[in-house]
């Protein structure tokens, strides 16, 4: 049974709400169990993440959040460099299910937040318990 951290920011609660219930549902369903931190917005979850793995408590990890664009150039830092560090901790060796949703409108967040619909928080814990198991192999 691994222990899995879920990091989460909670910038768009209502959507977040529906990411975490698959994550959790996902990795229970898989016999995993799991906690979970909340930091401000999806920038802050590989910071999150790489602090919360210095400790060894935790065997995998899943980053949930959502951004939206709007009508800056705003929202393509944040999409990229959070999915830019989730990729660095991923090559560095930790299991990370990347769950941040990067869309053009909060319809687009609903379809694939919704644990009935999209269900992305459920695909990130799933991805975060496949990168662990192929960690589990090779080490």
């Amino acid at each position: 049974m691994a222990r899995v951290l879920i990091a989460e920011a909670r910038f768009y609660a209502h959507l977040n709400d529906m990411l975490l219930d698959g994550a959790r549902k996902a990795l229970e369903a898989a016999g995993h169990t799991h906690e979970t931190i909340t930091v401000p917005g999806a920038l802050e979850l590989p910071g999150a993440i790489a602090l919360a793995s210095d400790g060894g408590e935790f065997d995998a990890y899943v980053a949930l959040g959502v951004v939206i664009r709007g009508e800056t150039f705003h929202f393509e830092i944040v999409a990229g460099e959070s999915a830019r560090g989730i990729m660095a901790l991923t090559m560095d060796g930790l299991p990370v299910g990347n769950g941040i949703l990067t869309v053009e409108n909060e319809q687009q967040a609903i379809v694939r937040a919704d644990p009935a619909q999209g269900d992305k928080g459920g695909d990130a814990a799933r991805a975060a318990l496949a990168l662990l198991g192929v960690q589990e192999r090779f080490a």
